[in-house]
């Protein structure tokens, strides 16, 4: 197994943001855009474009569980934040490329959804305050944190998790070598038992806590904080990419079979969880993997983008049912297109252009 990189010297202020590590995980981006689509196909059957069709109970089994794309976002975060910072590298540089990556898209997303609903009298000038800011997800209220672009909320969380970082990642730096597949056990059962912790609550409230509360979506977050320095530590045990995917599928169709809430996160956590480090150790050591092709890795750079766009362009098909399977296949299609388009036009005039302004280097004070 390929050891951890090396530190790099600190960066002096005339310096750039310095690269990411030597290893790069292409995998990992690739698999990006498939829990983007399923977050999309969630949406895409939620809306009930098939009703009456005869095809609900495949959209069902297919993207009845999507919405748990985004636990694969939050573990990701961990990971990928913990697998780029370097000893000697302030924790502040990984933070600043996210932020150069995430803030534009969002801040732009959001005006021009903002602008239109408000242009359709539909707009809460609160939820729209809210979700500018990215505070949207502490606030209980649905229309508050499902509020103008509803994807944006699980941005109001990575907020959260960026904010917090540094301190998490100092606090699992000390803990032991040989414990920490214990803390990583300790991370899964504590987001496994956020249902039953919730279990008391009224039934909106309840959601709230197990699926969009910054807190409790946390322990995803330091769980992938956790895998990263697993692998780096070469603890990682021996589990092949197609054999974690299999788990993945299995864990997800039967998470839709769970009751309550258990359903949204905990039916998930640990099928991900093995997951994610089984994909970066096929790029570590250079194993097959279907998520590291040019176009798995093409649409995995355009997946943020995608996901931020997706809902608002969902809403032109709002309302419409009972149109025909292959109407609503065609809508469907159509969708798609519409939303990896302006994706596209995202990351390449917004996304793209953002990161080199902001990174770049600065001159000497």
């Amino acid at each position: 197994m390929t050891n951890a990189p090396a530190p790099a010297p600190v960066p002096s202020s005339a310096q750039a943001i310095p690269p990411l590590p030597p290893v790069l995980l292409p995998s990992l981006t690739g698999l990006r855009f498939l829990a983007a689509f399923l977050v999309f196909g969630f949406h895409l059957h939620a809306g009930g474009l098939f009703t009456g069709t005869g095809a609900e109970g495949v959209l069902e089994v297919v993207f009845g569980q999507g919405a748990t794309g985004v636990g694969f976002f939050f573990l990701l975060s961990g990971f990928v934040l913990t697998w780029s910072a370097r000893e000697g590298v302030p924790a502040r540089v990984s933070l600043r490329r996210r932020a150069a990556k995430v803030l534009p898209n969002h801040l732009v997303v959001w005006v021009a959804v903002f602008a239109g609903l408000a242009w359709l009298g539909g707009v809460s000038v609160l939820a729209g305050v809210a979700g500018l800011f990215l505070l949207q997800a502490w606030i209980p209220v649905q229309s508050i944190y499902f509020g103008v672009n509803t994807p944006a909320w699980s941005l109001s969380c990575e907020a959260a998790f960026y904010a917090a970082f540094s301190p998490l990642l100092a606090l699992v730096d000390r803990v032991p070598r040989r414990r920490l597949r214990v803390l990583a056990v300790v991370l899964m059962g504590s987001v496994v038992l956020v249902p039953v912790l919730a279990l008391p609550l009224p039934a909106g409230l309840e959601y709230w806590f197990v699926y969009v509360f910054p807190v409790t979506r946390a322990l995803e977050f330091v769980l992938g904080i956790v895998l990263a320095r697993l692998v780096r530590a070469g603890l990682w045990p021996r589990l092949r990419l197609w054999q974690a995917g299999a788990l993945a599928a299995a864990g997800y169709v039967a998470s839709g079979h769970l009751p309550g809430t258990f359903g949204y996160v905990a039916g998930t956590v640990v099928p991900l969880a093995l997951l994610i480090p089984a994909a970066a150790m096929a790029d570590i050591t250079g194993a097959r993997s279907p998520w590291r092709n040019r176009v798995a890795v093409f649409l995995g750079e355009l997946s943020f983008a995608f996901y931020l766009v997706h809902q608002a362009v969902m809403r032109v098909a709002e309302g419409r049912h009972g149109v025909g399977l292959p109407t609503a296949i065609g809508i469907s299609v159509a969708l798609l297109v519409g939303s990896l388009v302006p994706a596209w036009l995202l990351h390449r005039l917004v996304e793209r252009p953002a990161q080199r302004l902001l990174l770049r280097p600065r001159a000497p004070a």
